[in-house]
């Protein structure tokens, strides 16, 4: 079941598709969207989007990681080869972060985790809609990410690895035999060094300098 929800009379308003088995979630966030200048379209289910889905579709889709009969990365995988047009967000909750990597290595632009605020949610899909429209894969070149990646202590890397792998705090530092304090110390100069303001943007440009992930 589809809903579709505009603003405005523009014939350039750009399209985001949110699917989540939530009809509470999918509201809301076509309401937010909306507000922002999105003709919006909801989905109840992955296989309810595939039905209207085309090679030609462009724009935005957010779509939730665990929905029953099939998945966001089930869905990611259906879309990423045949829908070039589209860049795709993926929703997860609390614990899901190695399925969100998981998901960037299989296309996604990005990911965010619920419960978000406004502002990322909207970055995302901004950041997914000008990668969609432009085919935009440099958000930095990657001789500048190797740069920054070799500012990098080892323990530094160490515990970027840890992060990119979705690991929280206490397992690193049990795994590095440190403190938790410590790896918060390492976390934050990680992502200075890497000049990342989210745990998403720190997977993407560890994702681009080739380090593994889960």
């Amino acid at each position: 079941m589809a809903t579709t929800r505009r603003v405005g009379n523009s014939m350039t308003r750009s399209k985001v598709y949110i699917v989540d088995d939530d009809e509470a979630v999918r509201e809301s966030l076509a309401a937010l969207l909306a507000s922002f200048g999105y003709e919006t379209k909801t989905f109840d289910s992955a296989v309810a989007f595939l039905a209207v889905c085309s090679p030609h579709t462009e724009g935005c889709l957010l779509a939730d990681i665990r929905m029953p009969d099939m998945d966001g990365l089930e869905l990611l995988e259906q879309v990423t080869p045949t829908c070039p047009g589209l860049g795709v967000v993926i929703m997860t909750g609390h614990g899901d972060v190695p399925l969100a990597v998981r998901a960037m290595k299989s296309g996604a632009v990005d990911f965010v985790e619920k419960p978000f605020t406004t502002e990322i949610v909207v970055a995302a899909v901004e950041n997914a809609v000008r990668h969609a429209n432009a085919s935009q894969h440099k958000a930095s070149d990657h001789a500048d990410v190797m740069t920054r990646l070799e500012q990098l202590t080892g323990r530094e890397r160490e515990v970027m690895e840890g992060l990119v792998a979705g690991l929280p705090n206490k397992t690193i530092a049990y795994d590095l035999g440190i403190s938790p304090r410590t790896v918060e110390i390492h976390r934050a100069r990680v992502m200075d060094k890497m000049q990342a303001n989210s745990l998403s943007e720190l997977v993407r440009l560890a994702l681009k300098a080739g380090v593994g992930a889960l």
